[in-house]
């Protein structure tokens, strides 16, 4: 449970995330989604696509705040607020503290690239010359939920896949299989000495 206090508008702001990264879901990628707040108002939105775009850095925060920065013509963002449903990673940290954002909100904590307090807290350092408040846990449970399902889905289909590859494989390597005999035809031995002229001539030979 979070100890941070959010308001009605958090909540809405980070489920319109959680929509997002549906969309994500629906496209095969990761589902994590995005938004991005500007005065109370939704600015931009962004959900996961970096396998889809072919772009390691199109996580839902970068596409988010690329949509942003493009909307009012300016990298920089102070006034605006982010809302994603997974803790930010060491570039999207990075590229939020960069443009100034003036708060972070994130949904599920990632034990394994968080950088906001899982596995090192980028918002905390002192030596950075701009410092964004940073809050975790809203809407934590269902922005988990949606990850574990949907990694849950993929290991299952992975073993299926596995599977149905490793029996078609079997079916390779096994012997064929021993065709049953074909029962041949009578053969009827003639003997010519005892075959008069016309019985010869009904079996097709030509004297």
């Amino acid at each position: 449970m979070s100890d941070f206090l959010f308001t009605p508008t958090d909540e809405r702001a980070m489920r319109l995330a959680l929509d997002q990264a549906l969309n994500a879901a629906l496209i095969g990628e990761v589902p994590v989604g995005a938004v991005i707040l500007r005065d109370g108002q939704v600015l931009a939105t962004g959900y996961n696509r970096p396998i889809t775009t072919h772009d390691p850095t199109a996580h839902a925060e970068m596409v988010a705040l690329r949509h942003a920065a493009e909307l009012i013509e300016n990298y920089r963002l102070p006034d605006c607020e982010l809302f994603v449903t997974l803790e930010p990673c060491a570039m999207c940290a990075m590229a939020l503290m960069h443009a100034r954002f003036k708060r972070v909100v994130f949904g599920a904590w990632d034990p394994k690239t968080g950088s906001a307090g899982s596995v090192v807290d980028l918002f905390a350092q002192p030596q950075l010359n701009h410092h964004t408040t940073v809050q975790g846990g809203l809407l934590a449970g269902p922005c988990g939920d949606l990850l574990r399902e949907f990694f849950a889905r993929r290991r299952a289909e992975q073993k299926a896949q596995r599977q149905r590859e490793r029996e078609a494989q079997a079916c390779l390597q096994a012997p064929p299989a021993a065709l049953p005999a074909i029962p041949a035809g009578e053969v009827l031995e003639l003997d010519l000495n005892d075959l008069n002229l016309n019985d010869l001539n009904n079996l097709g030979f030509k004297p």
